[in-house]
């Protein structure tokens, strides 16, 4: 995995954004791109563990800023399948949870989903679609999308650099902050009614 640098992260979720919208599009065309992937929410934690790409995703909060309330994310783990037990290690971690017995060393995708996943009473899987609009604003990533959580359609905003007082700066410049800052995980919890 290459080099990981920890990025502060701010993000909105509405169903009315277009104020928002509007001062990011005029920084000229977007970048766009539609993925498909399944969080997966546990009882335990609130860090960020998803499927993308085929690969299982971990993301933790290593700050919160209290004066701003930025969160400071970074990438714990990015896991192929089958995944080894050692990986499946992190990942419950990740979840909070105690590693049960296993009594292999690798689990295939649909072993992973079915019989680690599905079966735990803790986790719960969300099917997110994402279609995603990019923007490079002051050197800050800058982000449009549509999603749908299950079949529960929303829209979000996000600002994201690695030095806070960027994301700061850009937030104020494109007239965003006065939009509460709510990230994924705390989305979707609100969503389907889980505690963050």
């Amino acid at each position: 995995m290459e080099k990981i640098i920890p990025r502060w992260e701010w993000r909105t979720f509405g169903d009315d954004l277009s104020k928002g919208e509007e001062n990011i599009k005029k920084y000229g065309e977007s970048r766009d791109r539609v993925s498909k992937e399944i969080y997966i929410l546990s009882k335990n934690s609130n860090d960020n563990t998803k499927i993308r790409d085929e690969l299982m995703d971990i993301k933790s909060p290593i700050r919160i800023n209290e004066d701003t309330g930025l969160e400071q994310w970074t990438v714990l783990a990015k896991s192929a399948f089958p995944i080894h037990i050692n990986d499946l290690a992190l990942v419950y971690k990740a979840f909070g949870i105690k590693l049960p017995y296993l009594d292999k060393d690798e689990y295939s995708y649909k072993e992973y989903i079915e019989d680690l996943i599905g079966k735990n009473p803790s986790l719960k899987m969300i099917n997110v679609e994402k279609n995603r609009h990019g923007y490079l604003i002051d050197d800050a990533i800058v982000e449009i999308a549509e999603v749908k959580f299950n079949e529960i359609s929303t829209k979000t905003i996000a600002v994201e650099h690695a030095d806070m007082e960027v994301v700061l700066k850009t937030i104020e410049k494109l007239g965003l902050t006065e939009y509460k800052n709510v990230n994924y995980i705390k989305a979707m919890k609100q969503t389907f009614g889980l505690e963050y």
